[in-house]
């Protein structure tokens, strides 16, 4: 059957069929946040796409580059587009009934209550620790009430187990081994980078599953 005869009705049953119909009305009806868009907010927004994950927000100012192919969910035709849309382009062919809202901007401590308010859970996905450490302190300030889900530590080729998920307060949880800093290590390898990305993702839909310890 070509895609064009599969309605909503029907991606919604597959998925209903995988998860649950309570769940999957839980799911379809979130609304989760992006803040960065390369290694892990691409891959991060990826698994929620194919979750299901009703409304994705999408937050970055930056635009594809050659560099990034190795590790990011971006393909040669979309060099020089902004991640944002070309994202979008992508998420709308792997899950054409999510609603995805984006921003092209650069997320500041002025600007990001009023970029966050609408979304329920967000995820923190730069990779700068200042800025990082920036938006989760932002978040858990202004919105006492949201989860928050970062990563920290993803770099190199160590051993994939030390990649793990745990909860440092009651609505904010980290991602990653913790440790590990591109600067000291031989680089950024896509499959520990998407485990890191999977962490939260799936962190995500544990939360919406009412499951809140890591």
């Amino acid at each position: 059957m070509s895609s064009a005869h599969f309605t909503r009705e029907d991606f919604s049953k597959a998925l209903a069929d995988r998860h649950g119909s309570a769940l999957q009305r839980r799911f379809a009806s979130a609304k989760v946040a992006v803040c960065g868009l390369g290694g892990l907010g691409s891959n991060i927004a990826i698994s929620l796409a194919r979750a299901g994950i009703g409304q994705i927000h999408l937050i970055d100012f930056d635009k594809v580059d050659l560099t990034n192919l190795h590790r990011q969910q971006y393909a040669v035709k979309q060099l020089g587009m902004y991640k944002t849309d070309a994202l979008k382009e992508t998420l709308c062919a792997v899950a054409p009934y999510t609603r995805l809202y984006t921003d092209t901007v650069r997320i500041t401590e002025d600007n990001l209550q009023q970029l966050l308010s609408e979304d329920e859970i967000i995820c923190e996905a730069f990779d700068n620790a200042q800025t990082k450490a920036m938006l989760v302190n932002g978040v858990l300030e202004a919105f006492p009430d949201k989860y928050i889900i970062a990563g920290s530590g993803m770099a190199g080729i160590a051993s994939a187990n030390m990649v793990q998920t745990r909860k440092i307060s009651s609505r904010f949880y980290l991602c990653g081994d913790g440790s590990s800093d591109i600067a000291d290590t031989n680089g950024l390898f896509s499959s520990r980078v998407m485990l890191c990305a999977a962490h939260q993702a799936h962190m995500a839909l544990r939360i919406l599953a009412g499951e809140t310890e890591a």
